[in-house]
């Protein structure tokens, strides 16, 4: 069976020495060895300089919010994983959907300022595929109504943009590390904070409010990662430029076979950005064809994923919004399966089922 990814894991006597190492000290949680080594070889990998670890990236969404202070309503994008809207409901926020661009399936910045009123305060837009958002044009407009702008980051590891990374933008960006990222830590997450006072400050709010032995200086709770994730980051970050460069060949390689095909087409890159090369999303020309994929695909017994189905203004638990293109797109787009592993046959058996529905 082949799924739209599949959980990359390292020499199993590699993570065995980890794991020895964490039985024989007995630390296993509350920033350890292993929690520290990976928070500074992160930085330094990622080319950001305050960068905080968590134990999945909806806390790291949901401490973001916390830390700094939003209220109110969030304007942010329909067309995401379902993390980004529900992280705010949970928090009691308001999401406040802005459309999506039709091209680079990322928030349209020029639709923005309409959806902002007295009660907004912030912004959360979306990398969507690691895709780089127009970064210029949203802190603009953050700084003009002097709201916060807090990236979610998720499909983001490691994506440059012009002379740096993409998670330097903003006032925060957040990571994920779940299994099926293309750098986990089993679960796990990490936030990106520019200001160092809040950096500081969000360093006690993922444990309990403790800043020190026995003192507590504000309200928090328990988001840290523990040695046992830790560990796994340390061993894929060790193979992070071979799972790159394997996924890559990949990409290309759906991309040379199905590039031709008129009747499909493929998000718009940022030309200022790079590619992770982490999803292969294509979007057909109607709904019906889509599923006929699908099926094809599932009768060998391979499973793509319907990224990002159902567009998220029509959450059952959220008041009626509108946002034609996010759901248009998210009716007629599919990822199809990208991993290291992914062999030449089963890939070339994907493409011709794509094609002959297709062409």
């Amino acid at each position: 069976m082949i799924n739209v990814t599949k959980t990359y894991l390292p020499n199993r006597e590699k993570y065995k020495n980890y794991i020895d190492q964490i039985f024989d000290s007995g630390w296993i949680t509350n920033n350890g060895e292993f929690t520290r080594e990976l928070t500074n070889r992160l930085a330094r990998y990622l080319g950001v300089k305050n960068l905080l670890l968590v134990s999945n990236g909806t806390l790291a969404l949901q401490v973001a919010y916390k830390l700094l202070g939003l209220k109110g309503d969030v304007i942010t994008t329909p067309f995401s994983f379902v993390a980004t809207t529900s992280s705010l409901v949970w928090e009691g926020l308001n999401p406040i959907f802005v459309d999506i661009d039709m091209n680079s399936f990322n928030m349209d910045p020029q639709k923005i300022e309409v959806r902002i009123t007295e009660a907004t305060s912030s912004i959360v837009p979306v990398h969507v595929f690691g895709n780089p958002c127009n970064v210029e044009a949203i802190g603009d407009i953050a700084k003009k109504h002097k709201i916060s702008v807090i990236y979610d980051a998720a499909h983001a590891f490691d994506v440059k943009y012009k002379d740096g990374s993409v998670l330097n933008y903003g006032d925060v960006s957040i990571l994920s590390f779940h299994a099926t990222k293309t750098f986990h830590t089993i679960e796990g997450g990490a936030l990106i904070i520019n200001d160092d006072e809040l950096f500081e400050k969000a360093k006690w709010m993922i444990n309990f409010g403790i800043q020190g032995p026995s003192k507590i200086v504000g309200l928090g709770i328990n988001a840290k990662m523990n040695e046992f994730q830790a560990a796994m980051g340390l061993c894929l970050l060790d193979d992070i430029e071979y799972l790159n460069q394997e996924r890559k060949t990949r990409h290309n390689r759906y991309l040379q076979a199905l590039q031709d095909i008129r009747s499909i087409r493929f998000p718009a890159r940022n030309p200022d950005g790079s590619d992770n090369h982490s999803y292969f999303p294509v979007v057909f020309e109607t709904e019906s064809i889509l599923l006929d994929i699908i099926e094809d695909l599932k009768y060998v017994d391979i499973f793509p994923r319907r990224y990002f189905h159902p567009s998220l203004e029509s959450l059952n638990y959220l008041a009626p919004q509108e946002a034609p293109i996010s759901s248009d797109i998210s009716k007629r787009i599919l990822c199809l399966p990208l991993f290291s592993e992914l062999d030449d046959v089963n890939q070339e058996r994907i493409i011709n089922i794509v094609r002959q529905r297709t062409s």
